[in-house]
């Protein structure tokens, strides 16, 4: 594996009232994604991470989880960790406490 194929590439796009984080590795046609929700103002449920097994083991779903706190930190919103690898990356950082709803 050479460096190329470990750069990922973080989209956030929005559909209907929620949105998607996509990550896409360099010279791979699978993406992976974060799904979330509106829950009330200010706070968005992390409803789910999918990594497809060709690019998994690499660190996509960190980097996805990663975009959204990025972004709760930019944007002020707070974050319902719904989905199980959210919540386990909520528990391993406890400086992300004040953005948990």
């Amino acid at each position: 594996m050479n460096d190329s194929e470990n750069e990922i590439t973080i989209t956030h796009r929005t559909f209907g009232e929620g949105g998607k984080y996509i990550a896409k590795l360099e010279g791979q046609i699978a993406t992976g994604h974060l799904e979330w929700e509106p829950r009330g103002e200010g706070v968005r449920v992390a409803t789910h991470t999918i990594v497809p097994k060709e690019i998994g083991g690499r660190g996509v779903a960190a980097h996805l989880v990663k975009a959204l706190i990025a972004d709760a930190r930019k944007h002020g919103f707070k974050i319902v960790p719904q989905c199980w690898y959210v919540a386990k990356k909520f528990d391993k950082n406890p400086d992300w406490a004040e953005l948990r709803a």
